[in-house]
């Protein structure tokens, strides 16, 4: 693959800047709640080497009842200056979870304006595949001054999606498996109502990955668009559960240079709880 140290890093690109004092890793692991896994005991117990925890629950907007919904700038400059990350510096996000969380993670920076950041292909399977190093030692934190810049082309809330779905621009795209874009399987999270938002098309995130967990190579990923029905020349709002799985359609849309993309942080966890906006079931 061609490295891009602001989308997506291979292993032996890593591997081959461990010991870079500009360079930060975090484990941006998350779990869904019915897996019974502790995204943050298993980073205790093995992670990248200098590797930091970034809590995607806790690097939130805490105020907002939706789950884990993008924190305010000043939020996040306080809790990634924690982290000891900070301007100027390069940013490597991996995870080892079936929803290939890092991508939020991801999001979330590029979210902030911070541009120098990927996401490590393959996560942290790939690297334990090659035998690469582990450790358990927590990393040593200086603080460090970071300045948030929020990008808000980069989100949409629920009413310019309702405005999307009315008109059909942009197109809007469900990273959720096949059955609970249908309807025909219950949500995760009680209380919500199954479907789809009207108009939207569904491309499950999976169809963008291989075997290993690695993105695929471009002219697959824009295969898979299309073949969902997605017009790449024209803008697109990502969405899922509750927009984790959506940021890995938006990471495969800056791989392959798409040009107006957002995401819908709400996601089906805000659009299903409200009966008084329209869903649609079967295909789309």
């Amino acid at each position: 693959m061609q490295d891009d140290p602001r989308v997506l890093v291979s292993t032996d690109w890593l591997a081959a800047r461990l010991d870079d004092p500009q360079l930060r890793v975090l484990d941006a692991s998350w779990h869904m709640p019915a897996s019974g896994r502790d995204a943050r005991a298993e980073f205790e117990a093995a992670h990248i080497p200098g590797a930091r925890f970034f809590d995607i629950d806790a690097i939130s907007d805490t105020r907002s009842a939706l789950p884990h919904m993008a924190p305010p700038p000043e939020t996040f400059a306080s809790r990634v200056r924690a982290l000891g990350v900070g301007d100027g510096q390069q940013v490597v996000i991996y995870d080892d979870s079936a929803v290939r969380s890092a991508a939020r993670a991801w999001w979330t920076f590029r979210l902030m304006g911070y541009r120098d950041v990927a996401v490590l292909d393959g996560g942290l399977g790939k690297w334990r595949a090659e035998g690469r190093a582990l450790d358990s030692q927590p990393a040593m934190i200086r603080d460090r001054h970071l300045t948030p810049r929020r990008q808000p082309d980069l989100v949409c809330d629920v009413t310019q999606v309702a405005r999307a779905a009315k008109l059909g621009n942009p197109q809007i795209v469900d990273a959720r498996a096949p059955e609970r874009f249908r309807g025909e399987a219950p949500e995760p999270r009680p209380g919500l109502r199954a479907g789809h938002i009207p108009g939207s098309l569904n491309l499950p995130f999976g169809r963008l990955l291989n075997q290993d967990g690695t993105l695929k190579a471009p002219g697959d990923l824009r295969k898979a668009f299309t073949d969902a029905g997605v017009d790449l020349a024209r803008p697109v709002i990502t969405t899922c559960g509750s927009g984790v799985t959506a940021a890995i359609l938006f990471l495969a849309l800056e791989r392959i240079g798409h040009q107006n993309h957002a995401l819908y942080d709400g996601s089906w966890t805000e659009w299903g709880s409200f009966p008084d906006l329209t869903i649609a079931t079967g295909d789309a």
